[in-house]
């Protein structure tokens, strides 16, 4: 359906007289709640109707946020957007990498086979599993289900010549799924896009860009601006909504307008030579093959051996970060605007992190504690302490159930998370249970408060890390400690 006609059907439904008696009989209801839990003194209900969500997805952040006390980092809608809702400081993703990130996200559970790992899963596997997707709960729930951007794998949803046409990822569970008009080819050139339509030549591409352009000339730009054109027409509607928003940057490459690079004009901090270090034990570092064979770079220049690039790298990541913060900002702007923020639970989540150089690696791909850390951030109207960080170990896998318990939407009782809403209401509250994550080659590692082990079943060895004296995971502690390693193996497959 073209934009047009999807503001013409929004259109036509909220002229229809019943439909305006409907909204006023909610109205009323939400008032009624709303004055009740102000005399009462108590937690605000969401809403007496069904809360809409809007479910933003942010491809490749780390958790670079200043909420979170990073100290270089430009982020002031976030930052804002953190102090009325609970940021998670310690959300794990189960696997990094992008599509099979989203599958256990789309899925609700672990990956349980090898396809499971892969970008592909979501594809390959969907047909099993989607009705009891995230969206297909809330489309069973009456909910009217939007995908813009990239939301699964395929931006868009389609899955075949250069992401453009049949079949689709997963299918029957979005009313509309689509990427926005733009100058780029199809949804594969966009997701790799560089400024005004160029498209990556792997191999060939700089790994950054920056042009003194507007907004639009990326496609987050395009992205944010369906999305507020979206929440324009979703304002106009009864019917309750589950609007999932995704954007590229800072994905690869590090491509963004010249004014977010003008932001980070400081150096940012590099990390220690220990840190910086191809480890002894590398069962799970890797070349950096996205970044290095899938992008050029200046001859003669490594980061891993010059600091001026890698520091032109950081700076171009964070550039890309803040653009992308802006762009969000212009979503929850309209969502202000609109009038629809008393009544729609917000989600923010960030699909896996990415290492800068950490353990000598410049991507994801690994099951180090960087690659798998991303930001996971919930409001839902009413929340008690907003803007209080949690600090509890939490997991990808707890989103379905924590959105279906705020909606009480029916959810399978086989997921493998648990709700977040102990941590909603309370931010001191604990983990309920560690963070699982899932690698090629049969790694597995399990993350609780204060340790970190790594299994490499085929090459027979451990890491583990204790992030108590050990932040930047310097220190194999795996011969030292063998019976935290198996104390940890059974907590690992008991989770």
């Amino acid at each position: 359906m073209s934009k047009g006609k999807l503001r013409d059907s929004f259109a036509s439904d909220s002229s229809h007289g019943a439909a305006a008696k409907k909204r006023t009989r909610q109205s009323l209801r939400t008032a009624f709640v709303s004055m009740c839990a102000f005399l009462l003194g108590s937690e605000m209900s969401i809403a007496a109707e069904k809360p809409n969500v809007l479910f933003i997805a942010i491809d490749d952040l780390r958790c670079d946020l200043g909420h979170f006390g990073v100290s270089h980092a430009q982020t002031p809608n976030l930052d804002a957007f953190c102090e009325s809702a609970r940021a998670f400081s310690r959300h794990y993703v189960q696997v990094p990498t992008c599509g099979a990130s989203r599958l256990a996200l789309l899925r609700g559970k672990y990956p349980t086979k090898p396809v499971h790992i892969g970008n592909n899963g979501i594809a390959a596997t969907s047909s099993q599993w989607a009705k009891q997707s995230l969206p297909g709960l809330f489309q069973q729930a009456g909910y009217r289900t939007l995908a813009l951007g990239k939301i699964s794998h395929h931006p868009g949803g389609l899955t075949g010549k250069n992401w453009s046409v049949p079949p689709e990822e997963l299918p029957g569970v979005w009313e509309r799924n689509w990427v926005p008009a733009g100058p780029w080819p199809h949804p594969l050139a966009m997701m790799h896009g560089y400024a005004d339509g160029a498209a990556r030549v792997p191999g060939k591409s700089p790994a950054l860009e920056m042009r003194d352009v507007a907004d639009e000339s990326y496609p987050d730009g395009l992205v944010a601006r369906d999305a507020v054109a979206t929440l324009t027409d979703l304002s106009a509607q009864t019917k309750p909504w589950f609007f999932a928003v995704g954007f590229f940057k800072p994905h690869l490459p590090f491509a963004a307008p010249k004014k977010y690079f003008d932001l980070h004009n400081k150096p940012i901090p590099s990390f220690p030579a220990e840190a910086s270090m191809k480890p002894s034990w590398p069962s799970s570092y890797h070349t950096s093959g996205e970044f290095r064979g899938n992008y050029s770079h200046p001859a003669g220049t490594d980061p891993a051996t010059d600091a001026d690039y890698a520091q032109e790298i950081r700076r171009a990541y964070a550039a890309s970060v803040s653009y992308v913060d802006a762009q969000v900002g212009k979503v929850l702007a309209a969502l202000r605007e609109k009038k629809l923020e008393q009544n729609t639970i917000v989600v923010i989540w960030g699909d896996h992190g990415f290492l800068l150089g950490e353990h000598a690696i410049w991507g994801k791909h690994c099951l180090y504690e960087n690659a798998l850390r991303s930001p996971l951030i919930i409001r839902y109207p009413g929340m008690p302490q907003p803007g209080k960080i949690s600090d509890a170990i939490v997991e990808t896998v707890d989103v379905i159930p924590t959105l279906a318990d705020l909606c009480d939407v029916k959810m399978p009782a086989d997921l493998d998370g648990k709700t977040l809403r102990p941590q909603l209401k309370d931010p001191a509250r604990a983990s309920s249970k560690p963070a699982r994550g899932f690698w090629n080659s049969g790694l597995k590692t399990v993350r609780t408060d204060r340790w970190r082990l790594i299994i490499d079943p085929k090459a027979k060895r451990s890491e583990l890390f204790d992030y108590q004296t050990d932040q930047l995971e310097t220190q194999n502690h795996a011969v030292k400690d063998p019976a935290r390693i198996a104390e940890l193996r059974e907590m690992m497959e008991k989770s």
